[in-house]
């Protein structure tokens, strides 16, 4: 079965200074913490915060690209979680054919935040997400690693717009 989610937050991973992206059920009380990369991050969260760059960031530029191909997204789906991996799938239809390609979670919410979609999650990564360690280990626990994670910690939507693209 699957549950339409939507991104409630993102956080920063105080163990392993990974950003996580939490999806929370539209109906019901599940919510799902996916680790992400930086970069998605903040490709998540420009969206969210309806910050806009002078040039296209890479989801932008892949919303213009199926924009102009006219290329429907109807939805994203976290499909998947083996090893630690999360995994997903855009669905999207073009010239009356559907399709659906495999992609990382964090690249397919970007893209979904931006197409207007649904994002779905499958009962089978509820379940196992459940099951991942409380205490992930961290991954950069060097002078370098915790000036990254202060750094993150501190970061705010309204920094986004200093800086020119």
């Amino acid at each position: 079965m699957l549950h339409e989610m939507k991104v409630s937050g993102l956080t920063i991973d105080p163990a392993s200074n990974t950003p996580i992206v939490i999806l929370k059920s539209v109906q019901g009380d599940h919510a799902v913490p996916i680790w992400i990369g930086i970069l998605e991050a903040t490709a998540i969260a420009t969206e969210l915060e309806n910050v806009r760059f002078a040039r296209p960031m890479t989801h932008d530029l892949f919303k213009n690209f199926i924009d102009k191909l006219e290329i429907k997204i109807s939805k994203v789906e976290v499909c998947d979680l083996k090893d630690n991996t999360f995994f997903a799938q855009i669905y999207f239809s073009l010239d009356d054919h559907s399709y659906n390609i495999d992609a990382r979670p964090s690249d397919a919410i970007a893209i979904a935040l931006r197409a207007g979609c649904p994002i779905f999650v499958d009962d089978i990564v509820i379940q196992k997400s459940k099951q991942l360690d409380e205490e992930p280990e961290a991954w950069d626990k060097s002078e370098e690693g915790m000036k990254w994670k202060e750094y993150l910690e501190k970061l705010s939507p309204d920094d986004f717009g200093k800086y020119k693209m």
